[in-house]
């Protein structure tokens, strides 16, 4: 069964990124890959992607000369026009609401799950919709005092999982329903 998740690093404080998206305090934090709640296990159970256009630009702007980073179908939430890519990844650029989208990217999931990539208000949107399952963050030893938040919604969690990987703390929680 396919389940929509969050997978994402935050501050301390509970910021993704700084007022100037800047991710130069997550980036280069020690951690392991392949450890508990690490990037290598968890993209193995990934079939589809979804971002909204800011991460999508912070890739752009942080990786210009770089191909793209993901084998996966993803679906860009956004209003802006982005430059068409060349190097065949497969992309798309849609307005449609996540509920209208969700049900596309399950498919092409293909009984794997679908990660939010970025974007603290597109994973609310699917909280919103009653589509988002999981939480998993990587918490750093670093506090921002702005920026953009994790999560700007009230959401219900259950804690699952947590664990130590390198600086981080990882936690993994449930989306509590009704």
């Amino acid at each position: 069964m396919t389940r929509t998740v969050y997978y994402t690093g935050s501050s301390l404080d509970g910021f993704i990124a700084t007022t100037d998206h800047s991710l130069d305090w997550l980036v280069t934090r020690d951690n392991d890959a392949d450890g508990p709640m690490g990037y290598n296990p968890f993209i193995a159970t990934i079939g589809a992607l979804a971002m909204g256009a800011s991460t999508y630009q912070w890739l752009l702007d942080n990786a210009p000369e770089d191909p793209w980073p993901y084998s996966l179908p993803a679906w860009v939430f956004t209003h802006r026009v982005f430059p068409a890519r060349t190097d065949g990844a497969d992309i798309r650029f849609i307005q449609d609401p996540v509920e209208v989208v969700h049900k596309q990217m399950t498919e092409a999931a293909a009984d794997k799950d679908i990660w939010i990539v970025g974007g603290g208000d597109l994973a609310g949107q699917f909280a919103d919709q009653g589509l988002l399952d999981e939480v998993v963050v990587s918490i750093a030893p670093v506090t921002l005092g702005s920026g953009a938040p994790l999560l700007p919604r009230r959401l219900e969690l259950k804690l699952t999982e947590l664990a130590p990987n390198g600086e981080f703390a990882a936690a993994r929680y449930e989306v509590v329903r009704g």
